[in-house]
């Protein structure tokens, strides 16, 4: 047991992390991981319940001398983000994570690594058999397919829960405490299109964006990163209006939650035109990649020569699709005026996928405010809409308010600085969190958010780093500790 991490501290932790790494969990696909947990229970005899949607509840009792605190909730999510190199055989389905250490970071080989929020799961279980750590009575609630669209927190039950103080350990920075977050709503386009006949006298081609970070499209999308789908299309929308340019194919970007690092397109040229659109490809992306160099030192643009395909995309719809998503905002919208570095608007061109007779187009807007929600899904929508798409919105998230006067707030803030003798930041964040939709289904629920440093969630560059896991270990153990006397 833990090969690779069971040398580092916490012990048990990082064990039982090592163990999540081997359980295949998309989202979506979660049965193995929720039934390493009902095991989980029935091997400790923890009481254990499932929700219709598929939530599942672990209840401790409280340990002796701490039968008279309150309930609290330990939170996190079961699935993970599945984001791999396009050069890395993975299957998210059948295929464990492959974890490795490297330079004081815990990162997987070519893929995401699941510490989004693997680790969390880890420290609530390592909690949930554990016989020596002082808390009162604790649930540990795990929901389902958080990553692609809340679907756990949105069909929790009303009467699941008895606590009513949440600690979510789900937040990716270490010493930031966070108190709020923002909303969200995706927002779907599609295109119908018909297939035509190639061109005669045309070359074929395969344009390809790749290298570029990628990231969570709430946690990331203030840092200047590029996006593969706006630069592969920046490119083809030059060399139609230049080189006659015909797409047969465009995809790009995977997840609606994260930011697109790869995209592809194969398109044919005339003949004639061959070199003044290779040299177009060439001068362009270097003119991209200079201007991007500082954020995306790896980025990579090329064009190359490809086997002529069956069919092109019709010319209507070629147009109308890269003219709409050249105009398709993407990135921050609006910073708040109220909390200093806060993303209050944003909006993510997260994905373009075609099937034999529709193109995809998978858009996500994040607000702290319900009406810049609204009106950013509404100024997208309405780029399609020109486009003659069909538009659709998802039902959305609610935010959720910050509140400074939260006890649980006081409790973990104290409990930050008497052990690291610093202060922690308390924010709100710019990512969903399930804290909104929790907050929605128990009105009064007192909740906060943290964990350690995680970067590059949402992308194989995915990483936790070691020192700062026994640090949110320490203080988990803290907070639960001074839990207040029950009412």
């Amino acid at each position: 047991m833990g090969e690779i991490l069971g040398h580092l501290e916490p012990k048990r932790v990082w064990e039982i992390f090592e163990e999540i790494c081997k359980i295949p969990r998309p989202s979506k696909k979660e049965e193995k991981i929720l039934k390493y947990l009902i095991d989980f229970a029935k091997e400790h005899d923890l009481e254990y319940a499932q929700d219709k949607i598929g939530n599942l509840l672990i209840r401790k009792p409280a340990m002796p001398g701490y039968e008279d605190r309150e309930w609290t909730i330990l939170q996190s999510h079961v699935d993970m983000v599945g984001e791999k190199n396009s050069d890395v055989d993975h299957n998210f389905d059948t295929d464990p994570i492959q974890p490795r250490i490297d330079d004081g970071w815990v990162r997987a080989t070519g893929t995401t690594l699941g510490a989004d929020d693997g680790i969390g799961i880890a420290a609530q279980l390592a909690i949930l058999e554990s016989d020596e750590i002082p808390h009162g009575p604790i649930e540990c609630l795990f929901t389902v397919d958080e990553e692609t669209g809340l679907t756990g927190a949105f069909g929790l039950e009303k009467n699941f829960l008895k606590g009513r103080i949440l600690l979510n350990l789900d937040s990716e920075d270490d010493g930031e405490l966070f108190i709020g977050c923002a909303g969200g709503i995706d927002t779907l386009i599609t295109f119908n299109y018909e297939k035509v006949n190639t061109e005669p006298d045309h070359q074929a081609f395969k344009v390809n964006v790749t290298g570029l970070k990628g990231g969570h499209s709430g946690d990331d999308i203030h840092k200047g990163r590029g996006n593969a789908i706006k630069i592969l299309n920046r490119i083809l929308w030059n060399a139609e209006k230049m080189h006659e340019l015909r797409v047969a194919e465009f995809t790009g970007g995977n997840l609606h939650n994260a930011i697109a690092r790869e995209a592809f397109a194969t398109v044919t040229i005339p003949k004639r035109h061959k070199s003044a659109f290779l040299s177009l490809v060439k001068e362009l992306g270097n003119d991209i990649k200079e201007s991007m160099k500082a954020n995306e030192p790896k980025l990579e643009i090329s064009a190359v020569e490809a086997v002529m395909p069956d069919c092109l995309m019709d010319y209507t719809t070629q147009s109308n699709l890269l003219n709409a998503l050249y105009a398709c905002p993407h990135g921050v919208m609006a910073m708040s005026p109220d909390i200093p570095n806060l993303v209050e608007t944003s909006t993510n061109l997260a994905s373009v996928k075609m099937t034999a007779r529709e193109i995809i187009v998978v858009t996500s807007q994040r607000s702290s405010l319900e009406t810049g929600k609204r009106d950013i899904a509404d100024m997208v929508a309405s780029v399609f809409n020109l486009a003659g798409a069909k538009v659709k919105h998802g039902d959305g998230y609610p935010g959720w308010t910050p509140n400074m006067e939260s006890p649980i707030l006081s409790i973990t803030e104290k409990a930050y600085k008497d052990l690291f003798k610093e202060e922690p930041k308390v924010l709100a964040i710019h990512a969903g969190l399930e804290c909104g939709l929790i907050g929605e289904k128990y009105p009064g629920m007192d909740m906060i958010s943290y964990g350690p440093t995680i970067k590059g969630a949402h992308s194989p560059d995915e990483g936790i780093e070691i020192s700062t896991v026994e640090k949110f270990w320490d203080l988990t153990l803290e907070v639960l500790k001074n839990i207040p006397k029950a009412k």
